[in-house]
């Protein structure tokens, strides 16, 4: 089993920045994907960014303002949110694949509020 523990959720002002921790813990022998995701009020689950060990892979409205990374040595990834808008208002979900089976795992979710 595989846990997912997220950090770094908050209240920001439009224009700010905030960092989200994920980190993983359990039975892991290699990871393949980490991503991020968020959930916004009365929307569907959308996906803000992946990793992998070839490359990153944003969505459009996050382009030039989020940066996702990861540290294979910890087992942590993080997502570096600069130039906070207000339509960034969501719960922000870390999530991960496995190497090997495929399988996928979900943190629980970190609220993070843009607002003046």
């Amino acid at each position: 089993q595989v846990q997912l523990v997220e950090s770094g959720g908050g209240l920001v002002q439009p224009g700010g920045s905030l960092r989200l921790s994920c980190t993983a813990s359990g039975n892991i022998f290699s990871i393949n994907t980490w991503g991020w995701y968020r959930q916004a009020p009365g929307k569907q689950r959308e996906l803000v960014a992946t990793i992998t060990n070839f490359g990153t892979n944003y969505a459009d409205s996050v382009k030039g303002r989020f940066t996702i990374s990861r540290d294979n040595a910890r087992n942590t990834a993080s997502l570096q949110m600069n130039s906070l808008k207000p339509e960034d208002t969501a719960v922000y979900y870390c999530r991960l694949v496995l190497g090997g089976m495929g399988d996928v795992y979900w943190g629980q979710g970190t609220q993070v509020t843009v607002s003046s």
